[in-house]
């Protein structure tokens, strides 16, 4: 076939076949651009080929956070740094880079309620999807119900399997999963089975001495104990509670507004 031989028309049927959404898309506009402008035929493919490869790192990335879980809003753009001067923003921006997931390493947030651990492990989660990771975020006591369900169907292993896939599992509220509530041993299997080999991130409101209530008993506590923090970045997070900020600043301002007021009246009363 020479060059003659190709119809110009079947060129939009082809982009299609070829599964090139962003070629079918831009081809005219750019082909005429190019045409006016002298364009060689590379430069002009290449224009072509970076759109859709664009397009494509949109697509992935949205397909990625769908399947993420992540909770909305909570990314590095809107965590207050100012609040929490121990957890300086260029270390949590290194963490975002992802180097520790290529040797399986864990991230692991400590601290009292409310100071943001949810947050900043969302957002390094956020941060993670766009350089091109699987996350996968949940409540530690979602997931230890959907393993039991999984060991009692007698399909563990594939659940397991199943997130192998995500290069992090963010497990929140790790310590709000209790021994004498389930049977987390679960949780146990899958620390263990992605033990330097995949990561995990855990937020706790606990440190690691009130861990005894999430498994069952004082050895498999240890253990994993000794396999998270292994190859662990810890965060300590222990602060004012955003709730406890708050409730100072409105009480603040209540307490401002008689006085206001007051002085408002006694400027009337001068009048």
């Amino acid at each position: 076939m020479t060059a003659r031989d190709v119809d110009i028309h079947t060129l939009p049927g082809m982009l299609t076949a070829l599964r090139l959404p962003s070629f079918h898309k831009l081809w005219a506009e750019i082909a005429t651009r190019a045409d006016s402008e002298g364009w060689p035929a590379a430069r002009f493919l290449a224009v072509l080929a970076e759109y859709e490869l664009a397009e494509r790192d949109m697509r992935r990335i949205r397909r990625h956070l769908n399947e993420a879980h992540l909770p909305a809003g909570k990314t590095l753009a809107t965590f207050d740094f100012k609040a929490l001067p121990s957890l300086p923003r260029p270390r949590v921006e290194a963490l975002a880079a992802g180097d520790w997931l290529e040797e399986g390493g864990n991230l692991i947030a400590i601290g009292n309620s409310g100071t943001g651990k949810t947050h900043i492990l969302s957002a390094i989660g956020h941060a993670l999807i766009e350089a091109g990771h699987r996350v996968f975020y949940t409540r530690t006591s979602d997931l230890v119900q959907r393993l039991q369900a999984a060991r009692r169907d007698l399909v563990l292993e594939a659940a397991l399997a199943k997130l192998d896939r995500f290069d992090l599992i963010i497990l929140d509220d790790i310590t709000y999963a209790h021994k004498d509530q389930a049977e987390t041993s679960v949780l146990f299997e899958l620390i263990a089975r992605r033990y330097e080999y995949r990561s995990i991130a855990i937020a706790a409101n606990q440190p690691f001495s009130g861990w005894d209530q999430i498994f069952p008993d004082k050895a498999m506590t240890v253990a994993a104990i000794d396999r998270l923090v292994h190859h662990a970045t810890i965060l300590e997070m222990n602060a004012q509670s955003y709730r406890q900020r708050a409730a100072t600043a409105n009480k603040r301002a209540r307490a401002e507004t008689p006085a206001t007021t007051s002085n408002d009246n006694q400027n009337k009363g001068a009048d």
